[in-house]
């Protein structure tokens, strides 16, 4: 992914964050000559047995699901060379909110694109450990606690159906377009409008761009604000 050097994270906390809080990723992966790539959306968790608090992306396992009868599944080999896409907070930005001329409208996004190679989870007791522990995180981070003691039964019906994978990532890349193009006062504007709207994504956005103006100021503030990991898993 092209980076403009502006837009780089300013610490690498914040990809780790953005994968962690938008789960549902795109994982694309070459298609047969002459076909066009694969792309599916899949959920998408950090190896809940990492033994350490994960701070950068590259070197570490990501695992996920897909269900078997889509043909993206039987098109990955046993060792698949993959791209998956995070994307973050984003919207777009009106000249208006720049109380200027000339100016041009824009977008500002968050995304991380990390590259690594897949390989299908073979036995039945990852892969049902790979639903298990996907449902664990989520429940934690976006759900209300809900607990899946009575339906590992299901859980175990359903199995035949669900291709579990993990990718081992190579190289993470993100972009947080925030409007650093722009003078300080312009990206206050921006920073503030979006702080006033009622759509929670522009709220997020607001979010990020104040995060990182305080992380300019002060580098060490990226550690203090990083989010904490989801507790880990037990064998």
């Amino acid at each position: 992914m092209f980076v403009p050097r502006v837009y780089q994270e300013p610490d690498e906390s914040w990809k780790v964050d953005l994968v962690r809080s938008n789960p549902l990723a795109q994982l694309v992966s070459n298609g047969g000559e002459g076909d066009p790539p694969w792309v599916t959306h899949v959920p998408i968790i950090m190896d809940p047995y990492e033994a350490e608090p994960v701070t950068r992306l590259s070197g570490i396992t990501l695992w996920g699901h897909m269900n078997r009868a889509n043909p993206h599944w039987k098109a990955l080999g046993t060792s698949t060379p993959v791209v998956v896409t995070f994307t973050g907070p984003h919207a777009y930005v009106s000249p208006t909110v720049y109380e200027c001329t000339p100016a041009a409208p824009t977008w500002n996004f968050t995304t991380v694109h990390a590259r690594g190679v897949l390989r299908k989870v073979e036995s039945e007791g990852d892969t049902l450990a790979t639903v298990q522990e996907t449902v664990r995180i989520f429940e934690v981070e976006f759900g209300d606690g809900w607990s899946m003691e009575e339906s590992v039964d299901y859980f175990h019906r359903i199995l035949p159906g669900v291709g579990a994978f993990r990718i081992s990532v190579s190289l993470a890349d993100g972009m947080f377009k925030l409007s650093q193009e722009q003078p300080p006062h312009i990206r206050e504007r921006v920073r503030s409008s979006f702080a006033r709207r009622g759509s929670s994504v522009h709220r997020d956005v607001a979010s990020l761009m104040g995060r990182l103006g305080r992380e300019a100021l002060d580098p060490t503030a990226a550690r203090s604000s990083a989010a904490p990991p989801p507790s880990s898993g037990t064998r």
